[in-house]
C-alpha cells in the first residue's frame, strides 16, 4: 500500500505551516486555517535543481533518434 508524501509550506496568508500532499505541487491549494489561497511549491526542490541537470539538446536528439530507429525496426518486424 502506498503511502502518502507530504512537505510542509507556511501559509503566505496567516504564516501558519501546512503539510501538504507533494500530488499538489504547483497547484492552487487553501490553508485549512485561514482559507487563503497560494500556489503549492516546496522551496528545497526550488534550490536543487540546476540548469545543468536538463540533458542537452544534443543528448535529446540523440534519444529521438533511437527511439524512431527503434520504431522503424518494430514496423519491420526486426526486433
Amino acid at each position: 500500500m502506498n503511502s502518502p508524501v507530504f512537505f510542509h509550506q507556511g501559509c503566505p496568508v496567516c504564516g501558519r505551516t501546512l503539510r501538504i500532499g507533494v500530488h499538489l505541487l504547483g497547484s492552487r491549494v487553501f490553508c485549512q486555517h485561514c482559507g487563503g489561497g497560494f500556489l503549492a511549491s516546496d522551496a528545497s526542490l526550488a534550490r536543487d535543481q540546476q540548469p545543468d541537470d536538463r540533458p542537452s539538446l544534443s543528448v535529446v536528439d540523440e534519444l529521438i533518434e533511437r527511439a524512431e530507429l527503434m520504431l522503424q525496426r518494430q514496423g519491420d518486424g526486426g526486433l
